[in-house]
């Protein structure tokens, strides 16, 4: 995602949020203040340009996250660069435009509409009369015929990685000329926009060898302003050309280079000058804006005398002699003279190399926005405590949402809204916040639903075989001697929240308020930072039950903001399984996390954390659901009808007794959303399917298998003289109007976002 990149939902069902990114429902009328789905809370920053103030030619060397597998997004192992090589070389009938509203691409379409319903749905799409694949042939309806058969699922022979909107299609026929393409569906379907997008020519699509294999490494055949040139694993690189054929607006760069470089080495490719373009992580971003930052020498703090007298600023050959004789003539040793003088030596060895990064990363700026995807808190309900809705409801209702989207996005500068529902984004026409469905952030509310369901303040928890039971009961003095040690049995890789008693140094931190802890990403210390396999003592020893206030007289109330009594039900304490990757560019999710263990531990939940390798963190444990609690994100969908349904549909038992999820990795469904879903599919009528989404969006809301938290900043690093790239925001890229400004031009970029106000 990064993790919490485009996100597992890209990686598993690349193809539709492929589609999701370049394809629409009409273009809606602008959003008046009665509008729940309001405006997009931050704008792009591409530092936007008009063409003319763009220098012909050029290579855009420009960071990516892999070398793709694949170049067909309909495959199961396409991933987000698939994707954007399918934007900038084939044609997309839509496309996203910077308020997250669809728009007709005009280049390719001249017009599509529905022109009949009854007795069956038809579409005509009329073609542009200009628009050719680069071997010159027309585009048409034998493209979008072999594209369907290919993606119906009536044929097994494809490898597709889905078949929705494609399945309902009955016949694809020729129009009134060779610029029509006439589609009649077999059962109403409102998404049909989302197909098409992108289209192959059917020489990708029309036999399965051809679909499986021909378009993997190659695609002989675009119809994009860019061509692939070629895909390059032993340079691990993709390379973009200028397609001669193309009618549109030329290109105004010569190419563009794709790179896979890991996202922890983007800023010393950058000060190498190997790169133009990179999305940064928010834990570099500081770093890489140090060439947004006043210009000058790095300062440091002046190494001091024994005596704290600063020692001498000498300079030349006997610089290092001078300070040796002067720390011996005050008082230190020749041993601790010779530390001072090393010491001072590093120092400045450090500054130095500030100062040469930052004058290398002078020509570079910070452009951020708000991604089109959000990071959610998700609950497995499948078995365990959370398969209970009234503490999937408690957890939920703990979350301040307010201070963990402050937590990721204030200290970059972005709006900070939490997110207010799971199948939209602000800006969005389906987006409305559905929070309310599960009420306010409430603890005692919390607590109340854990007390009914049966989990009970310092109630007695059973030891393993062999050890002595132990409860609310249990001595204190016995207690405090287990007080910050390991526990035995625990394995490697977790440490544990809630569990060991915090010492007084813990606790007086804890007692600060939120103004005074750290809201950045890596530098926030409770668990941030701990290798696998650390305690984190957090909380008040759940598995032994004794917390202050446990025996206080019955009504009293806890001070704010102090650990709740742990609770247990059965013998077992309350400890909830959160599992978090560890790779680079996973530090705001770590930090995220810390907030909501300790939003928990108010409560009486415990929690324990692992932390696994970026490789198998959602393969084997969210998407196999080996977790309790968990951190990911859902790319936003013009389409929620149709790609948010498998998401949160109900999973339902398969032939051989397995649980089919779909892409509902919480386990939590019911039959009245897909219900939902499945109207909102059907209807027509754009404001009928707009309200059935915003009720679905309710009902996902109430059931407390995920809890939207924020939507996710989007930063990117770009040479100050690049246009019309960088942030995106919900935008689709205009590949061709991308390029290095002429000698004096400036590219626009947009005023400071004003403070968002506090989610009701």
């Amino acid at each position: 995602m990064s993790h919490v990149g485009v996100g597992p939902r890209a990686v598993m069902r690349s193809v539709a949020f492929l589609t999701a990114g370049v394809l629409a429902v009409p273009a809606l009328a602008g959003c008046t203040s009665e509008d729940p789905s309001g405006k997009p809370l931050a704008e792009q920053d591409v530092a936007a340009a008009a063409r003319a103030r763009i220098s012909d030619g050029g290579t855009l060397r420009w960071a990516v996250d892999s070398v793709p597998d694949t170049l067909n997004a309909f495959q199961s192992d396409a991933d987000a660069t698939t994707t954007r090589v399918a934007q900038a070389v084939l044609p997309s009938m839509f496309r996203m435009d910077e308020t997250g509203s669809p728009v007709r691409n005009p280049d390719y379409l001249e017009s599509a509409e529905v022109v009949d319903t009854e007795p069956k749905q038809v579409v005509v799409y009329k073609l542009n009369q200009q628009a050719v694949w680069s071997d010159g042939r027309e585009i048409g309806a034998a493209d979008f015929a072999a594209q369907w058969r290919a993606l119906s699922g009536k044929d097994s022979a494809y490898w597709t990685a889905r078949n929705a909107g494609y399945d309902r299609i009955e016949k694809i026929e020729r129009g009134a000329n060779d610029l029509e393409v006439k589609v009649t569906f077999s059962r109403p379907y409102a998404d049909w926009k989302a197909l098409f997008t992108p289209l192959y020519p059917k020489d990708v699509t029309g036999t399965p060898d051809a679909f499986n294999d021909g378009a993997r490494r190659t695609l002989k055949v675009s119809a994009g302003p860019f061509a692939v040139k070629k895909v390059d694993t032993k340079g691990d690189q993709v390379v973009l050309t200028g397609n001669p054929r193309w009618w549109g607006e030329p290109a105004k760069l010569d190419q563009i280079v794709l790179r896979a470089v890991p996202r922890d080495e983007r800023v010393s490719e950058l000060v190498a000058g190997e790169l133009d373009l990179a999305e940064i992580d928010p834990e570099t971003a500081d770093e890489a804006g140090l060439a947004a930052g006043p210009r000058g020498p790095a300062t440091g703090t002046p190494l001091m005398g024994p005596r704290g007298t600063p020692a001498p600023g000498a300079q030349g050959k006997s610089a290092a002699e001078a300070l040796r004789s002067w720390a011996v003539a005050n008082g230190s040793d020749e041993e601790a003279a010779e530390e001072e003088v090393l010491a001072r030596e590093e120092r400045r060895e450090a500054e130095a190399k500030a100062r040469r990064r930052q004058q290398a990363l002078s020509g570079f700026e910070v452009r951020k926005s708000l991604e089109p995807a959000y990071t959610q808190l998700a609950l497995n309900g499948a078995d365990g405590p959370l398969a209970d809705e009234r503490v999937r409801r408690a957890v939920a209702r703990a979350l301040d949402r307010q201070k963990l989207a402050e937590a990721v996005l204030k200290p970059l500068g972005l709006p900070t809204e939490p997110v207010g529902s799971h199948l939209a984004l602000s800006g969005q026409p389906a987006y409305a916040d559905g929070s309310g469905a599960l009420g306010e952030q409430n603890a005692k509310e919390a607590r109340a639903l854990l007390a009914d369901a049966g989990w009970v303040p310092g109630g007695p928890v059973k030891k393993k075989d062999g050890e002595e039971a132990a409860g609310a009961e249990k001595d204190e003095k016995d207690q405090g001697e287990k007080d910050g040690k390991k526990s035995e049995g625990d394995g490697d890789g977790t440490y544990i929240v809630g569990e060991d008693n915090k010492n007084e140094d813990n606790k007086n931190e804890d007692d600060k308020s939120d103004g005074d802890r750290n809201d950045g990403g890596d530098d926030a210390k409770d668990g941030a930072d701990r290798e696998s396999g650390e305690k984190h003592s957090s909380g008040k020893n759940t598995a032994q039950g004794g917390a202050p206030g446990a025996y206080a007289p019955k009504g009293t109330a806890a001070p704010a903001g102090a650990a709740a009594a742990p609770l247990a039900k059965d013998g077992k304490a309350l400890t909830l399984r959160f599992v978090l990757p560890s790779g680079p560019g996973s530090g705001t999710l770590r930090t995220v996390a810390d907030r909501i263990t300790d939003m928990l531990e108010e409560i009486g939940i415990g929690t324990e954390v692992t932390k696994v390798s970026d490789e198998s963190y959602f393969k084997d444990h969210i998407a196999a659901g080996e977790y309790d609690l968990a951190l990911y994100s859902w790319p936003a969908s013009a389409f929620p009808a149709t790609d948010a349904r498998p998401i949160y549909a109900k999973p339902v038992p398969a032939a051989d007794g397995s649980l089919n999820v779909a892409q509902n990795y919480t386990r939590v469904g019911t039959d009245q959303v897909d219900q939902l879903f499945d109207r909102a599919m059907t209807t027509l009528d754009q404001k009928e399917a707009r309200d059935l989404l915003r009720k679905a969006d309710s009902r996902i809301w109430a059931a407390a298998g995920s809890v939207p938290l924020y939507q996710r900043p989007q930063l990117v690093a770009a040479r100050e003289n690049l246009a019309n790239a960088g942030a995106f925001g919900f935008e689709t890229p205009v590949y061709e109007d991308m390029g290095f400004l002429k000698k004096g031009a400036q590219g626009s970029r947009p005023s400071a976002p004003a403070p968002s106000s506090p989610s009701s």
